[in-house]
């Protein structure tokens, strides 16, 4: 459970993160949110196989999961032969996980490469206008 921010992200850089998720578990990212309007988006690909991906959206930490809203329900992602790439408009602030999961694979850990972003919503002010 790595719990970031929006400003964290923001200073991710172009770099990647490495997850490792050993076989019949799963590994959350949760991101924290306090300002409406923004757009989280995630680029992911894992090896040597497939990976589930979800991603849920939770009002505060003391909200129990089986009452956060599933934004993407889980997928399983041909995450090792493509790369994955993905978005959620932040509508609410809260906790916006990302969720990714092996408990299908019995044997096999996986390494998942992702990349985060965040971008705040350009509001055009006019003041370009001569």
């Amino acid at each position: 459970k790595l719990p970031l921010t929006v400003e964290e992200i923001m200073n991710f850089g172009e770099s990647n993160r490495e997850l490792f998720i050993k076989s019949s578990t799963y590994s959350i990212i949760p991101i924290t949110v306090t300002e409406m309007g923004l757009t989280i988006s995630w680029i992911f690909s894992s090896e040597p196989k497939s990976i589930s991906f979800s991603v849920v959206y939770q009002e505060s930490e003391d909200t129990p999961l089986d009452q956060c809203k599933v934004l993407i329900p889980m997928t399983r992602c041909n995450s090792h032969k493509e790369t994955i790439r993905g978005q959620v408009k932040v509508r609410n602030s809260g906790i916006y996980t990302l969720i990714f999961d092996n408990t299908f694979s019995r044997f096999i850990s996986k390494r998942v490469f992702y990349h985060l972003a965040v971008e705040r919503p350009v509001i055009y002010d006019g003041s370009d206008f001569p």
